[in-house]
């Protein structure tokens, strides 16, 4: 079992398979893009699987797949039949921009990897295309459309961009009006890959839920896990729910239960923290199995107890771009 210094038991895995996106958000990384990892220096999906069992044997029993866009990796399917086979592993998860999930859906569902975290910051084709900077609406919004009516458990993270999407916040609470799904709305982050620096936000969540109770008054609030990061509510009448993510306050910090493995093999135990450590030598050496198992166990001993502890004492941590953290 992987217990920090904080007496906190991490059993959640955040596993990056690619840097690499489709897509250029504007809040995520220059329209240029950025320097993304050479081939060499990723983690193999061999070497993805012998970690991924390796982190479950120490107590680990939710991976979330992450990225960039993770299905621009050609040969994911390999590591997620394997993780569906895997004893121990009870809950398996992708965040997508939904752009090329659509030939996999099926067989998703036949490996029972149901719950679908789907990057969608607006539900207006010219917001989305100002956002992006791609014209992939119809082919997102049809995959949203098809995973819902599959029976996933979809899952709509909405990043509030201030003068960029507040007038969609309300039009994206149809779907959840209409449909079983949660659409969780998340205060911005500066991981932009440097283009943009800012020490506070206007649209933090408890803004955001004014906003959002100011048409829809009738909310219940709803029991959420020790260890959620987003404080969830129900609207009377609706089928689905919503959400609010102090991703940039931090308000969770004090049960964080994860921990975030990078494409290239860089362990990060906080989001606004560096790397602690790389995972990529020791797989390829000797003995790998032991002396991770060994270095992880380490890193896990020296976490800093907040978000705002850690980036204290990280100079030039906004500098990445959220897509080479792993999202």
């Amino acid at each position: 079992m992987l217990i920090d210094n904080h007496n906190r038991t991490i059993n959640y895995l955040r596993l990056a398979v690619t840097d690499r996106c489709n897509l250029r958000c504007n809040y995520c990384m220059p329209a240029e893009g950025i320097n993304f990892a050479h081939r060499d220096t990723l983690l193999s999906i061999s070497e993805l699987t012998s970690l991924s069992k390796w982190m479950v044997e120490e107590g680990i029993d939710k991976i979330r797949i992450t990225g960039g866009e993770p299905f621009v990796r050609k040969d994911l399917m390999v590591l997620l039949r394997s993780l569906s086979a895997m004893e121990g592993l009870g809950d398996i998860s992708i965040t997508t921009n939904a752009t090329l999930i659509g030939p996999y859906i099926s067989e998703l569902k036949e490996l029972g990897i149901l719950n679908i975290n789907l990057s969608l910051d607006a539900i207006h084709r010219e917001t989305f295309e100002r956002i992006t900077r791609r014209d992939q609406y119809d082919t997102v919004y049809n995959n949203l459309l098809r995973l819902i009516a599959e029976g996933f458990n979809v899952r709509i993270n909405f990043i509030v961009l201030e003068n960029q999407n507040i007038q969609d916040i309300l039009p994206i609470l149809e779907l959840q009006k209409h449909y079983p799904v949660s659409v969780r709305f998340l205060e911005e982050m500066p991981f932009n890959g440097g283009s943009k620096s800012f020490n506070r936000i206007e649209w933090n969540y408890k803004k955001i839920l004014e906003y959002v109770t100011s048409a829809y008054p009738d909310v219940e609030k709803l029991p959420s896990p020790a260890t959620s990061t987003s404080i969830n509510y129900k609207i009377k009448g609706h089928k689905g729910a919503f959400g609010l993510i102090p991703s940039f306050s931090r308000t969770f910090c004090g049960t964080c239960n994860r921990l975030r493995i990078t494409a290239t093999g860089d362990v990060i135990t906080c989001l606004y923290g560096k790397p602690k450590m790389n995972v990529r030598e020791i797989m390829r050496g000797a003995d790998a199995e032991t002396r991770l198992k060994k270095a992880i166990q380490n890193t896990i001993g020296h976490r800093e107890r907040t978000g705002f502890d850690a980036q204290q004492a990280h100079a030039n941590v906004f500098d990445n771009s959220m897509t080479s953290i792993g999202g």
